[in-house]
């Protein structure tokens, strides 16, 4: 009796930790697998030039001939660097020119170098692309080399090299091939969120069977030689037993939907079966022990074994049906509880994983800063361009030259995608953009600089001193026909590093200064929404995005500090030291 009743529970305890297993780990792999789908996803848009795709193309096919071209090509490939973390190095492959521009890290600076490249039409991923109908091929690195007239690529520090094959829209013929070496940063980081135990084993595999993700290569070509991965198809239903020589194994995967990516993780029944084996064992010494009361002791661990394990199901049932709240309770410390307790942390880490709106407030504010900066008002390039002209037609001598160089550079400063750059970048910007200004004013404008020197290195906002040198040249200088004096300083107070802008001109009213003040609390969300609109609005819009500026990227702490007394106004810009 004892006997039969131990090999009823037995069987039952197997049946479901069969269940369970492909319960949990089916929907583990299916919220990693669309993680990775995202990333997939994102590596396309990445490739894709987007809006500037004309510019591009065209910079592609002149970059020879044609300096700004090429200074084009270098621009757009270190941008493409600087925007993931995970990108080793970038190749752009110019077929006609058999050359290539790549990007890589040196000494801790990115550099844009150029080299010479025999043809790529034999080179597998090449030919790949060129069929593909997305014009794109994928390349793994598992295997720990390259393929023999590839890149001098990293293969222990890339995963997978993602190709996109850039054609002329007109002709459809190839140009370029534009080529990104990811590392495992990020792949590391969604594939751990993967329960994973000893014997256990996982792999990511491409449509075509190549494999990107192994943990164990010996046994991705057991799998290989066996054809395990030939016999994953969506007909399986995302489960199916295989053995090899040496172990036989519960594969559970899942086939992504877009493009047929396959995560695969075979676990060994063995490690299945361990809990219902060491209640088994238990119940024969408790049989052979206690005989006499086989009856009662049976059916007493019979019901202690089932009703956990009955709980734990059930919540297996709501987790699959989508309830993440689900949570096993947990009694004692056998295996049972075991299971419960592991559950209990997957769903936990689930709720993780589902729960990731911290990113899309960092995805908000880098396009809050973008639409705030693209806001500059571009007056003073009009007023620029005047003053060359007109300084030509009167004098017709060579500092014109001059005029322009500063013009360029001033241009190049303002388009340049960074937000945040050193104060030294700015001040010479200011010197280039305040000997444009010197030929409108003559000596009617004077500039004194008290900037301390351990300040030079202070990260501000890009255009930060010019908003403010604007003002005083706006309401001061263009207001009076006398001399002003601007004065652009710098020094540290215990709790700030202050830059201060000072004119002597008029100064404001004092019912305009409470205008602007006012202004500056209006919050972004609304200025952004049209409730900020009134009158005045538009003449403070550079203060008020400085000021928004400011407390995206330094916090609350920060911000702007007009006072004007009559006679002259001072703009303070205040950063809590130490802050980033």
């Amino acid at each position: 009796m004892v006997t039969s009743l131990t090999f009823i529970s037995y069987g039952m305890l197997r049946k479901e930790s069969v269940n369970n297993s492909i319960s949990s780990t089916s929907n583990n792999l299916l919220l990693v697998g669309r993680n990775l789908e995202s990333y997939l996803d994102g590596i396309e848009q990445l490739s894709l030039p987007q809006i500037s795709y004309d510019e591009f193309a065209y910079a592609i096919t002149h970059e020879s001939q044609d300096y700004a071209s090429k200074m084009y090509v270098e621009d757009y490939l270190k941008n493409l660097y600087f925007s993931r973390k995970d990108l080793e190095s970038i190749y752009l492959y110019i077929i006609k020119e058999q050359k290539y521009y790549y990007v890589t890290k040196e000494n801790y600076n990115i550099t844009v170098r150029v080299a010479e490249h025999p043809p790529i039409d034999q080179l597998t991923w090449y030919k790949r692309a060129l069929g593909s109908p997305n014009n794109r091929s994928y390349q793994s690195f598992v295997n720990g080399t390259a393929e023999q007239g590839d890149y001098q690529v990293k293969p222990d520090a890339s995963f997978m090299g993602y190709h996109r094959l850039l054609r002329s829209i007109s002709s459809r013929e190839p140009q370029a091939v534009l080529s990104l070496y990811f590392n495992s940063s990020v792949t590391d980081e969604i594939i751990k969120d993967i329960p994973f135990a000893e014997g256990e084993h996982l792999m990511y595999i491409s449509p075509d069977n190549e494999p990107f993700v192994v943990d164990d290569r010996t046994f991705y070509a057991r799998a290989q030689e066996a054809e395990l991965l030939s016999q994953l198809t969506p007909e399986q239903g995302g489960q199916l037993t295989w053995a090899d020589e040496a172990e036989k194994y519960l594969v559970i995967y899942d086939i992504s939907q877009k493009e047929g990516w396959k995560l695969v993780k075979p676990i060994p029944y063995k490690q299945i079966y361990e809990a219902a084996t060491t209640t088994r064992k238990l119940s024969y010494s408790i049989g052979l022990l206690f005989l006499m009361a086989s009856v009662i002791l049976v059916g007493f661990l019979s019901n202690r074994i089932t009703s956990p394990l009955k709980n734990l199901s059930l919540q297996m049932k709501r987790f699959s049906a989508g309830s993440f709240e689900a949570e096993a309770r947990v009694e004692g410390n056998d295996e049972i509880a075991y299971l419960s307790r592991h559950f209990n942390k997957m769903v936990e880490r689930t709720n993780e994983l589902i729960n990731e709106r911290y990113k899309m407030k960092i995805v908000e504010k880098n396009a809050v800063l973008k639409a705030l900066e693209a806001e500059i008002n571009p007056h003073f390039l009009y007023n620029a361009l005047q003053a060359i002209s007109t300084k030509a037609l009167k004098n017709n001598n060579d500092d014109i030259v001059e005029m322009v160089d500063n013009l360029a550079l001033t241009l190049r400063y303002c388009i340049s995608g960074r937000d945040v750059v050193q104060a030294s970048e700015e001040l010479r910007h200011i010197e280039r953009y305040l000997a444009l200004q010197k030929a409108r004013f003559g000596s009617r404008m004077q500039v004194v600089y008290n900037w301390d020197e351990s300040l030079m290195e202070l990260r501000i906002p890009k255009l930060s001193v010019q908003t403010l040198v604007e003002n005083c040249i706006k309401h001061a200088l263009e207001k009076v026909s006398a001399t002003v004096t601007i004065r652009i300083e710098a020094h540290v107070t215990p709790a700030y590093s202050v830059i201060s802008v000072k004119d002597d001109g008029p100064g404001m009213t004092e019912e305009r200064l409470g205008e602007v003040l006012g202004s500056l609390q209006i919050q972004w969300e609304e200025e952004l929404g049209g409730e900020a609109a009134g009158d005045g609005g538009h003449e403070s819009i550079g203060l008020k995005n400085l000021n928004t500026r400011l407390k995206l990227l330094y916090g609350d702490e920060a911000g702007l500090l007009i006072t004007s007394e009559g006679n002259g106004t001072q703009m303070d810009i205040l950063l809590p030291r130490g802050g980033q």
